[in-house]
């Protein structure tokens, strides 16, 4: 009897009966035997991993295989998984900023800028139109060019360097008195609201200005000397006539572009006695020379001509010395040096931290001299021959926030009380000043060219209450009255304001601002088309008589404004009306910065960086009582 079983090896497997006897079995168990270790020496491996194979599998089991990534063994599987989310995931980013980028969606929009500020873009733009000498390439003026470029060289009594500088106003001449005013006034702008410049995007441009001025002034005396006796007081495209008329060529007579001038320009020196001019221009190069304090070899150079000049002008501190223009004397005839000094001290104390120079701006005598503690018809009024009120505002800076103390307290303060005095003459409630019917203050009394007082006005005011609201005082006293310091801030806005259009005429006196403004500019460059004809001294006046309004926008430029009437007449013939200054228009762009961007407060520290730490000395001791 035989069984057939499943070989567990492959094959059928046969079993025997019973009946096969005993012998059969155990030589077919012996072959078997045989058989299977012959079986398991040649399938050795192959019968191991069947019999380790889980139940119920068959064939042979995968190799795991692993990704060698240098420090860490990652399962191949693993690793493809990971690799392929990497990679759609970037897709997936990839397509969202494709999405992002070519699907229009709404920008947020930045705030529109306040109108001092636009105002100030425009301001600006009117120093580039007034410059002297080589123009620079990014110039944004088309219709300017090249100038100037033989300036002292061409007077053989002279034959120095005077190419660059700006242009006064509507003429070809440079006068060292009124420039050395505008670059201080751009300077103290700039170091007071240098945060507020660059808000506006014009730190860098406002700078580039002050840096052409300063350069030229450098010019104007042996600035790398310690001492000097002598500064150029003008510069003149002709050496005769005057304003007041003739037939011979002069400034006034002859109406040409300045790129078109082909005849000689005498240089118009101040020897000795101008006081007054050397103090102005030492001020200017002491502001600028802190404006520019990170740039130290150029602020060194700075402070090196201040203080030669300084040396120049401080040797008339008892008895006056003016500068007259020598060609001209109906355009900048200084009346006083003893004001120029006060201002000139003060800067040049600022910007090099000498005790000698505050002890000159601080005399009580020069301080009386000057007419700091009396009224007049200047009282309070800045402009580019009366620095007084400029040197006060200063002065009363340093007492809020250094508080010097002994021996200077006495007459700083005396400087504090004036300024807050004439202060209050700017307020409409006490009168002290005219006001046209439009809103207008009379700081001039009336007379012609009213706005370059008002735009220094503007900006003391709004530069004090900056000052007030530094020091933590919320106003100040116009006698028994208090008043915040927001009224002045408020004074200011009012005339800024009718200066920028709100006026009876709704006329703006900035050209180019708004929509309505002076078109008969007194000014040769602006009114002659830069069209390759030259025109000479006579070929001109065509230009100077038509009634066409000017082919050349000079942008930013302040004329000179209306009458106390508030009547305006846009004729280029009048120079009262329609002729912008270097001067004016520097006053105009302070005002601006001061009121731009709706923030108050100053750069408290900027001013001091030159000033070491002050230790008053304690005051001397009453004398003995005696009864």
């Amino acid at each position: 009897m035989s069984m057939y079983v499943r070989d567990p090896w492959g094959g059928p497997l046969e079993l025997q009966g019973d009946s096969a006897t005993d012998d059969d079995r155990s030589r077919n168990l012996d072959l078997d035997r045989g058989a299977l270790s012959m079986t398991s020496r040649q399938l050795d491996e192959t019968q191991q991993s069947w019999l380790l194979a889980a139940p119920g599998s068959h064939g042979k089991k995968k190799k795991k295989k692993y990704v060698d990534l240098g420090c860490l063994l990652v399962s191949h599987k693993l690793f493809l998984w990971t690799a392929g989310a990497v990679v759609v995931a970037a897709a997936l980013a990839g397509l969202i900023a494709i999405i992002v980028k070519t699907v229009p969606r709404r920008h947020r929009l930045e705030p529109p800028q306040d109108n001092y500020t636009l105002a100030l873009h425009k301001a600006l733009m009117f120093f580039n139109a007034q410059r002297s000498g080589p123009i620079p390439k990014h110039s944004n003026v088309s219709w300017r060019g090249n100038s100037g470029l033989r300036d002292g060289l061409s007077d053989q009594s002279y034959g120095k360097n005077l190419v660059g500088g700006f242009y006064d106003a509507g003429d070809a001449i440079k006068f060292t008195f009124p420039a050395s005013f505008a670059m201080t006034m751009l300077s103290w702008s700039v170091i007071e609201y240098s945060t507020k410049y660059e808000a506006a995007g014009e730190l860098h441009h406002v700078k580039e200005i002050i840096r052409w001025g300063v350069d030229y002034l450098l010019k104007t005396f042996n600035s790398s000397a310690d001492t000097t006796d002598s500064i150029v007081a003008e510069f003149l495209q002709v050496g005769q006539g005057s304003a007041s008329g003739g037939t011979k060529q002069n400034d006034h007579y002859c109406w040409m572009r300045p790129e078109d001038i082909d005849y000689r320009r005498p240089v118009a020196i101040c020897w000795d006695r101008c006081s007054d001019l050397a103090a102005e221009a030492a001020a200017a190069l002491a502001a600028a020379s802190i404006v520019f304090k990170d740039d130290k070899a150029y602020s060194h150079k700075l402070v090196h001509g201040a203080s030669t000049l300084w040396k120049f002008a401080s040797r008339y501190t008892k008895h006056k010395s003016v500068y007259t223009g020598q060609w001209d004397a109906a355009s900048y005839n200084s009346t006083s040096n003893f004001d120029e000094l006060i201002w000139g001290g003060a800067w040049m104390y600022l910007a090099t931290g000498n005790a000698s120079c505050l002890s000159v701006s601080t005399n009580p005598k020069l301080a009386q001299q000057a007419g700091a503690f009396h009224g007049g018809p200047q009282y309070g009024v800045l402009n580019w021959d009366n620095k007084l009120p400029g040197a006060q505002v200063l002065l009363s800076r340093l007492r809020l926030f250094l508080s010097p103390g002994y021996p200077y307290e006495e007459i700083l303060k005396a400087f504090h009380k004036q300024t807050a005095n004439f202060m209050c003459s700017y307020l409409p409630v006490f009168k002290s000043f005219n006001r046209t019917k439009g809103g207008l203050i009379e700081l001039n009394h009336g007379n012609p060219k009213p706005l370059q007082h008002v735009v220094n006005a503007a900006f003391l005011a709004t530069l004090y209450s900056d000052y007030l609201e530094t020091a933590d005082a919320p106003g100040w006293y116009c006698g028994p009255n208090f008043y915040p310091a927001g009224a002045l801030r408020d004074f200011a806005r009012t005339q800024i304001d009718y200066i920028l259009g709100k006026n009876p005429h709704q006329l703006s006196y900035v050209v180019g601002f708004g929509t309505k403004y002076p078109k008969h500019v007194h000014h040769r460059g602006a009114s002659i088309p830069k069209n390759r004809v030259h025109y000479n001294c006579k070929g001109g006046w065509k230009w100077r008589d038509t009634r066409k309004p000017n082919p050349n926008t000079i942008a930013g430029a302040m004329v000179a404004g209306p009458d106390r009437h508030d009547e305006f007449r846009d004729v280029r013939s009048n120079r009262n009306y329609t002729e912008p200054t270097l001067a004016g228009n520097a006053g105009l762009v302070a005002a601006l910065v001061a009121l731009s961007g709706g923030r108050t407060g100053v750069d408290k520290n900027t001013m001091f960086s030159s000033v070491p730490p002050m230790f008053p000395n304690p005051p001397p001791p009453p004398a003995p009582w005696k009864p």
